[in-house]
């Protein structure tokens, strides 16, 4: 799994964000590495256990001969508070990593095998993950 070696703050604030004023990507929204890229067409958050499991999928069915390049990186800490706890008591203890990511951001991206199996290998690896995808080529 993907998390920060060392974070400067242990908990950050929520960042409230309005789905209809959704921001298309910039940065990271073009193919850059591969032939074909998964890329995110709605705004969400991704966690760590989401991308290792994606990535498991793709590189299962790529094989040897394929490259694998992961585009995010989940540095952004999320906390969670115990089950049948009540309301109060503070903010709950962090509890994993998240990848913040815009409509339009590149994922994962697939190179060295044909098109069919790396469309495929990249369309099982965006059923994996909390926000929906599509495969694009270069």
């Amino acid at each position: 799994m993907l998390f920060p070696k060392k974070v400067k703050f242990r908990k950050w604030q929520t960042k409230r964000r309005n789905l209809k004023k959704a921001r298309i990507a910039t940065r990271g929204a073009t193919v850059a590495f591969g032939s074909f890229g998964l890329k995110a067409e709605k705004i969400g958050r991704i966690t760590s256990n989401q991308i290792e499991a994606a990535r498991k999928v793709a590189s299962k069915s790529v094989g040897k001969t394929g490259r694998i390049w992961i585009r995010i990186f989940p540095d952004r800490p999320y906390t969670a508070k115990p089950a049948e706890m009540g309301m109060g008591k503070g903010k709950g203890d962090p509890s994993g990593y998240v990848a913040e990511v815009k409509p339009g951001t590149v994922i994962f991206e697939i190179d060295g095998v044909s098109d069919a199996e790396a469309k495929e290998a990249l369309r099982k690896a965006g059923a994996k993950i909390s926000v929906k995808t599509k495969v694009i080529s270069r």
